[in-house]
């Protein structure tokens, strides 16, 4: 596989994974009380946060894995329990409360991660790295990664008219969905951790021969 070809399939990947024009609804849902200059503030600092954790993941994450003794699955389930909490407070209405930390709180969780940075990019970036042809390759991931952070920070960044059309009724309601998305995508990583250890148990009674 060619430099570019590796670059295109790491670019895909992350893009289908990251889901950047997904995001919007649920930024503009989290950043909808806030005025622009912050909501851009939001935006810039999830995005170096994703950047930076996903980056840290790349360099060291097998490593970090392997010290802590962390199974996969169980990176999967923490994402989605958290993912969870931020869904309920978006459907009962509490994250429409305003604080005074509430923009760097929505930019660090949940939008840097586990949204952006979220178990699903962490250990596709990880197995690229592991599988990539040659040490020039990862140059070829690194360039992947901070393209498809430009492009997230660029949807977040211009998605702001939005909120002038849907004004603060049409905020409420993109609130609840954005609720009930985040809540499907949390059950969707609870399952798919508990599915995870489920063939991890499988596989080690198939070796014993239980």
């Amino acid at each position: 596989m060619g430099g570019i070809e590796y670059l295109l399939t790491v670019m895909v990947t992350l893009f289908v994974i990251m889901d950047p024009p997904g995001i919007v609804p649920i930024y503009l849902a989290l950043t909808g009380t806030m005025d622009q200059r912050e909501r851009n503030r939001a935006a810039l600092q999830a995005t170096l946060l994703s950047l930076g954790v996903i980056s840290l993941f790349a360099l060291l994450g097998q490593q970090i894995i392997n010290y802590l003794h962390i199974d996969l699955a169980a990176l999967q389930g923490a994402g989605g329990l958290l993912l969870l909490l931020v869904s309920l407070q978006l459907l009962t209405g509490q994250a429409d409360e305003p604080s005074g930390t509430a923009t760097s709180n929505i930019a660090l969780v949940p939008l840097g991660t586990p949204l952006l940075a979220g178990p699903g990019a962490i250990v596709a970036v990880i197995l690229f790295v592991q599988q990539a042809p040659s040490h020039a390759d990862y140059l070829w991931i690194a360039l992947a990664i901070i393209v498809i952070h430009i492009a997230i920070y660029l949807v977040m960044r211009f998605s702001g008219f939005l909120v002038k059309i849907l004004r603060r009724g049409g905020i409420e309601v993109l609130t609840r969905i954005a609720g009930v998305l985040l809540a499907a995508i949390a059950v969707q990583l609870i399952a798919d951790a508990v599915m995870g250890y489920v063939e991890l148990f499988e596989s080690s009674a198939g070796a014993t021969g239980w």
